[in-house]
């Protein structure tokens, strides 16, 4: 059994928050990340990195925060009982990207570790993410390289890997008062720590390269694609489902602000600007009608072999 070492970990998520960065940098080839160093009272801090108004990303958050504390927030206790009491670490790195055009699929990725540890007794932890692509006028094209990535990344650790992470993701990804996903999914995970501590390790750094592999291409695929207004407020209004998600359903959202994190960093993770309309319908065989096949879990891989 490997060691536990949170150094390590903290060590990769700095790194990776400098690759994902200099990566989307380049994609953009305009704006530059602004970074914000911030401390929390209660123990940690973190540095946030926004980059706004772009040639190609409107605006975008890739955060990295190590965060500890004597007691858990509700939300984690809730669901751990077993927590309760024990001091705690958490750190990880999070990215939500929001593009300019409609035709670039928003993007979420974020890799985590947690440890809770009492004296006397074996330390509670496990490693969490993985990343998921909310398209608004979706490619089949760019669906099946995003799920590839996917797959590939995670054959190394089991062929049952890919399809259980990819369940999670769409389970765990959904809308209920929508009835739809957030969007064509791609993997999601939590509390692993099935593998040593080495090999968890090793999967969160495949998945952290992943995003990369995954979603600089498809940027470089659309960024270039003309658009107009009806696509621009079709786009503002698919956002509004993406704060729903965010404000409603995600734990981690939800763990940030009642664990005192930092308000401004958590809700990064929020669109510029976005848009709701009562009762909005596309047009019959649209392309904005287009999109709802998409949103219901499917076996991409499956349905797009031959794109």
């Amino acid at each position: 059994m490997s060691t536990i070492n949170i150094e390590t970990v903290i060590e990769f998520l700095k790194q990776l928050q400098d690759q994902i960065c200099h990566a989307l940098e380049q994609a953009d080839g305009s704006a530059k990340f602004v970074e914000d160093n911030w401390q929390r009272a209660e123990g940690g801090g973190g540095r946030t990195r926004v980059l706004t108004d772009g040639a190609v990303i409107e605006q975008g958050g890739v955060n990295f925060s190590l965060v500890s504390g004597d007691k858990l927030p509700p939300s984690a206790t809730a669901h751990r009982p077993e927590l309760a009491g024990r001091r705690w670490q958490a750190c990880g790195v999070s990215l939500v990207i929001h593009p300019k055009n409609p035709y670039i699929p928003t993007s979420h990725a974020n890799v985590r570790f947690f440890i809770a540890e009492k004296e006397g007794e074996a330390p509670v932890w496990w490693f969490g993410g993985g990343f998921d692509l909310t398209p608004f006028y979706p490619f089949d094209q760019d669906v099946k390289h995003w799920h590839q990535v996917a797959h590939d990344l995670c054959q190394p650790f089991g062929d049952n890997v890919y399809p259980e992470h990819k369940k999670w993701c769409d389970d765990y990804f959904y809308l209920k008062h929508r009835d739809e996903t957030r969007g064509v999914g791609g993997l999601f995970f939590d509390d692993l720590n099935q593998w040593d501590f080495d090999t968890c390790l090793n999967y969160i750094k495949a998945v952290g390269q992943g995003y990369i592999d995954a979603y600089v291409p498809i940027v470089e695929r659309r960024k270039d694609t003309g658009y107009g207004d009806s696509e621009r407020q079709f786009q503002l209004y698919r956002r509004g489902r993406y704060v729903e998600f965010n404000l409603v359903f995600d734990r981690g959202t939800l763990f940030g602000l009642q664990s005192g994190g930092r308000t401004e960093s958590i809700l990064m993770s929020m669109p510029p600007l976005a848009r709701w309309q009562y009762n909005y319908q596309p047009e019959q065989d649209s392309a904005e009608a287009k999109l709802q096949s998409y949103l219901v879990p499917r076996d991409w891989l499956t349905e797009l072999a031959s794109v």
